[in-house]
């Protein structure tokens, strides 16, 4: 083939070198509008397995390009005057330059024609001239032919909120180092590491808002330049800052990072195809250092596929298709990497082990067992740490052997304490019959207490009979209910350490249908019940019951429901409590302005919408006993356009906390059947994260965590203080017992030193409950008859 490589960056040498070495009849041209030694970037990093990767392709160059490298294991992080070093990550710098040197001089070796000082202006042109049978577009993050291709190629790019400089410096760093100062206008990082032998990379960032407070935008590059000398003194050691961008005036040395996503990377001129590689196809931000890894793996991937298959349309495919996946991944783990530095101010309130541990796991790819493989005694380090903040937050003594997994720490809320931060997520088992519960419910969730996990929620339970999701749902709004209910409660704590909570909720427009397995959403074939909502709907178009606008007499109904069923839940016995304003249910369709058109006072504003949700939340705490907890679920993010975003969970759950809420349990989606969830491991953690440490509320994590390492990560990052766990307990009952047992970690069970203390709590509580039961004979029904009067 006639190859034309436009752009002569690593992904369009690389991909160059690797062709002529597969076949050298191919004739191939690097065009590089830059002189051979002109960069404008200082270092780049590779980790252990990218040097891997170019070994297999191309060992000549491997080579090279690892006696040049600067190899370290360490990451510091510096945090309010504290370091916190942990080790085994296994990461190489090596100067821009020596790079592109070291590529060029082996596509010089294998034949390939370098071009330098040309722009490419039209590369339709280009190809014509030099009889192009493929063109690669490796033109960089502005790329000339994406732009020119873009309804080909679909980019969507997006700028992102900090101002960062690329900088140098001749202090030499041993390990990857990160830096943290806060300032009177906010947070400053620095991202720094060696390359070579005498020169470290030193990058800047902080928030656009705190860039323009500093006053940076109106500052000379020399003005910068001695601002972040002074910033970072400490790290610098008397050593001075370089630009190699001297080009660059005041304010246009720092910039902000476009995250690019091409939905295609092919683009056909009649028979010669126009591929997209490196930055031209994918930006994944310098914080996890991926860049160039991407760059040349393109250029691995699509050498591979043109070796694998003799037609180019085939070959293409196949690249468009296995590179498309694997960039998402890394762009992934860049765009958690990216937001976290962004919102360095949400992680600030941590103390410094914690804030480093969440920085090194932010990504969501390096997890707890990950960090003990690299550095087992950083790890156990932590572990001490964490520890024995947990057990002191629960008034208990530390055990003996204080290396306790985050996940298999005590937590305490009013006056329970939780065993561990495991809970068995409420999950609907459409199994009850005239909303009583039965021995199917004995079994199912007596079996998950015996299982390890500190709590055992049960489903959501319905606040009367027109409540219910299905005539199979479980409901509170009969005295049969209640002794139901005591019995399986008794059972829990008779042969268990595990609490037991009940979720509270009403279905809604997105009631009267059939048992999942005979139609999901579907509306009952007879015996329908009329819905109600916070406006008219049909949850699926066309096919559901139309619901009604719920009436102000609907409302107080509802909230004597609701209070009744929160007086029936402490008459049998629970532990906990949840309201669910969650998935498109009742109180749901308030919250979201998909659902809620309302005119009046429950709808309009955030505030306003949350009202009625609020008003029951309220009413609920009040009757429920002080001394046990009550969470409330939330869809953090509808996933459509114009519905609830993570922004207006933050402000959903500070509404909460100042009704009385402990904590928040951060779902998200099913409001609506246009929703476009971003599925994968642990995606729904970064609501709780955002939640826990911007509203200052505890939070519980949920989806797709199905791993002790998962929930050790999540919970000693500080992305959440409890781990809910569905369907893995649906396979195995005892997944608490055996993530335990495959971590090996023994000590599940109350020590006997705690026994004392539990049995006291367990006392108390139930006092309250008699309280509560004593009261409740004529109470229950007053205050319903109140509220239904207003």
């Amino acid at each position: 083939m006639n190859i034309v490589c436009i752009g002569g960056g690593p992904a369009g040498l690389y991909f160059a070198l690797l062709m002529k070495q597969q076949d050298s009849a191919h004739q191939i041209t690097v065009i590089e509008r830059n002189r051979p030694y002109d960069t404008f970037g200082w270092g780049v990093v590779f980790s252990d397995q990218t040097l891997g990767n170019l070994a297999g392709a191309d060992e000549p160059t491997a080579q090279a390009i690892l006696q040049s490298f600067n190899h370290w294991d360490d990451i510091d992080v510096f945090f309010k005057g504290e370091r916190q070093q942990s080790g085994g990550h296994g990461f190489c710098g090596i100067g821009r330059k020596r790079l592109l040197n070291i590529l060029q001089q082996r596509c010089e070796e294998l034949g390939v024609q370098l071009v330098f000082e040309s722009e490419v202006q039209d590369d339709q042109q280009i190809a014509a001239q030099y009889r192009a049978d493929l063109v690669i577009a490796s033109d960089g993050l502005n790329s000339r032919v994406r732009t020119r291709y873009a309804a080909s190629f679909q980019p969507r790019i997006e700028a992102r909120q900090c101002r960062f400089v690329w900088l140098g410096t001749t202090k030499k760093f041993d390990a990857f180092t990160f830096a943290f100062q806060q300032t009177e206008h906010g947070w400053f990082q620095a991202h720094i590491y060696q390359y070579d032998g005498n020169t470290s990379t030193f990058i800047v960032e902080t928030p656009e808002a705190v860039w323009r407070a500093a006053g940076l935008a109106d500052m000379s590059q020399e003005q910068s330049i001695a601002f972040c000398e002074r910033l970072f003194a400490q790290q610098l050691d008397g050593h001075r800052l370089m630009s190699n961008s001297p080009h660059l005036r005041g304010a246009n040395m720092w910039i902000t990072f476009p995250r690019i996503v091409c939905e295609r990377w092919v683009h056909w001129n009649g028979a010669t195809p126009v591929v997209l590689m490196g930055d031209a196809a994918h930006s994944a931000h310098y914080s996890i250092g991926s860049g160039t890894k991407l760059a040349l793996e393109d250029a691995i991937e699509l050498a591979r596929c043109f070796a694998n298959h003799a037609e180019p349309r085939a070959a293409l495919d196949v690249y468009e298709q296995v590179r498309a996946v694997e960039v998402l991944k890394i762009q992934s783990a860049a765009r958690n990497s990216m937001e976290w530095f962004e919102n360095v101010e949400r992680y600030s309130a941590m103390e410094a082990p914690q804030f480093a541990y969440s920085m090194l796991t932010r990504s969501q790819r390096l997890s707890h067992e990950n960090l003990r493989l690299r550095d087992a005694s950083y790890v156990a380090h932590f572990e001490r740490w964490f520890g024995a903040r947990a057990f002191a937050q629960a008034q208990l003594p530390a055990p003996a052997e204080l290396a306790v997994p985050p996940m298999f720490t005590p937590f305490k809320v009013r006056g329970l304490t939780l065993k561990n931060r495991i809970l068995v997520s409420p999950m609907a088992q459409y199994s009850a019959v005239d909303g009583t519960v039965g021995d199917f419910h004995l079994a199912h969730l007596g079996a998950r207490a015996l299982g390890g996990a500190a709590l055992v929620m049960a489903e959501m339970t319905c606040v009367s009979a027109d409540a219910r999701i299905t005539p199979a749902c479980p409901g509170m709004y009969a005295p049969e209910h209640t002794a139901a209910w005591r019995r399986i409660v008794d059972f829990v704590h008779a042969h268990s350490d595990a609490a037991i909570g009940l979720q509270l909720g009403h279905a809604g427009a997105k009631g009267s249908t059939r048992p999942m397995w005979e139609g999901i959403d579907q509306p009952l074939e007879q015996d329908n019940w009329p819905l109600v909502s916070a406006s008219p709907q049909q949850y699926l178009d066309g096919v559901s019951q139309l619901a009604r606008e719920m009436t102000l007499a609907d409302m107080r109904k509802v909230e004597a429901d609701f209070v009744r069923a929160t007086l029936a839940a402490a008459l049998a016995g629970f532990d906990w409590l949840e309201l669910h304003c969650a998935h498109g249910y009742l109180l749901s369709s308030f919250i979201s302005p998909l659902t809620n058109q309302r005119a009046d006072e429950f709808g309009g504003s955030l505030e306003n919408r949350c009202r009625f949700p609020l008003r029951v939340f309220a009413a609920m705490r009040a009757a429920w006993p002080a001394g046990l907890p009550m969470s409330v679920r939330i869809s953090a993010h509808d996933w459509v356009d114009g519905g609830i975003t993570p922004d207006d969970a933050v402000r959903i759950a500070r509404l909460f906390k100042q009704a009385g809420a402990d904590l928040i349990d951060c779902s998200s989606g099913q409001v609506s059947k246009r929703e476009k969830p971003l599925y994968g491991r642990m995606y729904q953690a970064p609501f709780a994260d955002r939640v826990r440490n911007e509203a200052g509320i505890a939070t519980i994590a949920v989806g797709s965590i199905f791993e002790a390492d998962h929930a050790n990560s999540i919970i000693a990052a500080g992305r959440a203080d409890l781990c809910a766990v569905g369907r893995p307990h649906l396979a195995n009952p005892a997944w608490t017992l055996a993530e335990a047992a495959r971590i090996g970690y023994a000590a599940l069970r109350w020590p006997r030193q705690y026994q004392a203390g539990k049995q006291q709590l367990e006392r108390n509580l139930e006092r309250e409950r008699q309280q509560a039961a004593a009261s409740a004979g004529l109470s229950a029904q007053q205050l319903a008859a109140r509220l239904l009067e207003g």
